[in-house]
């Protein structure tokens, strides 16, 4: 803790006095990946809030290989970067090398996906409000269905967010079913499909092999919903079990309006990003930071994208 502190108080020095060099004046990013638009929007708004304030950003991809992640974190510390926002590759994994940043003073922020390592210092975790989207997901799944029949959740519990977000489903699914007794949905499976399109498309005919009578599906996010949207179709079943994704990226809200998603609980990416940023340089204009700052989802369904100018 001691490290982190020393630390923090020399890049605010040298912040307020004007004496960051070019290479000081430089934050390292790792993203889970650069393949998925969402992780993309979060970077590029990253780099233009940052540039606002004089910093450059070096943008890496971990591609969901949390040892290839580490390795990018040592590479930032050895650059001596101003400070390090990750979006974890494996939020328990990931741990150690956030301690080595902290040891070398260097501020460590998450977005989106934060670390579940409690040893690991983090100066702020900045994401959707991933528990409250899990729930519209439930929400928007009960009302597709009538609260009826058998559904599944395409999972990918390595990552905190998506944890947050079957929780969320699960949580809320629950206390729907005590509320009102003519709801009788149950959560049949629950398989991992990496939040990846092709794996999400072989756990989709699997679920759909071992249960034919399936009537919803919960994808954990777009890539995952639009896996098993192409697994229905393979299947023939387009239109008789409903898909919910989660992100509202471009490809999941034409797969709404085309009827193949039911809805999206939504991200907003861009947001993540610049109020990563603003936590950022608060934290080194010596201000007090929020530990969690979280950002409100909201359901998009085939109404919103029959009117978003966005898709046209």
């Amino acid at each position: 803790m001691k490290s982190k502190i020393i630390g923090a108080i020399v890049t605010i020095a040298m912040f307020c006095c004007g004496a960051l060099s070019g290479a000081e004046k430089t934050i390292g990013v790792s993203v889970l990946t650069m393949n998925n638009p969402f992780f993309k929007e979060i970077a590029d708004s990253i780099a233009a809030e940052a540039a606002k304030s004089g910093f450059k950003v070096i943008v890496v991809s971990g591609d969901f290989d949390v040892a290839k992640q580490q390795n990018q974190i040592k590479d930032f510390i050895v650059r001596k970067v101003s400070a390090i926002i990750l979006c974890p590759c494996d939020s328990k994994a990931i741990g150690p090398a956030i301690r080595e940043a902290n040891a070398a003073g260097i501020p460590v922020f998450t977005a989106d996906i934060a670390c579940l390592d409690k040893k690991a210092e983090v100066v702020s975790h900045i994401a959707t409000d991933n528990f409250l989207g899990g729930k519209m997901a439930a929400e928007a799944v009960v009302e597709a269905t009538g609260g009826r029949g058998k559904a599944a959740i395409l999972d990918y519990p390595e990552v905190e967010s998506v944890i947050l977000r079957t929780r969320g489903f699960e949580e809320r699914l629950a206390e729907m079913k005590k509320a009102n007794p003519e709801i009788t949905l149950e959560v049949v499976a629950k398989l991992p499909g990496g939040g990846d399109k092709a794996k999400s498309l072989k756990a989709a005919q699997d679920l759909l092999q071992s249960h034919p009578d399936l009537n919803a599906i919960f994808a954990i996010n777009d890539p995952s919903a639009l896996g098993a949207i192409a697994a229905l179709d393979s299947a023939g079943k387009t239109g008789k079990v409903i898909v919910v994704g989660f992100d509202g990226q471009p490809e999941g809200k034409k797969a709404i309006r085309d009827g193949k998603i039911y809805a999206d609980p939504i991200q907003f990416p861009d947001r993540i990003g610049s109020e990563t940023i603003k936590a950022v340089m608060k934290y080194m204009e010596g201000k007090d930071v929020k530990k969690e700052i979280l950002i409100p989802t909201a359901l998009y369904r085939k109404a919103d994208a029959d009117k978003d100018s966005s898709l046209k």
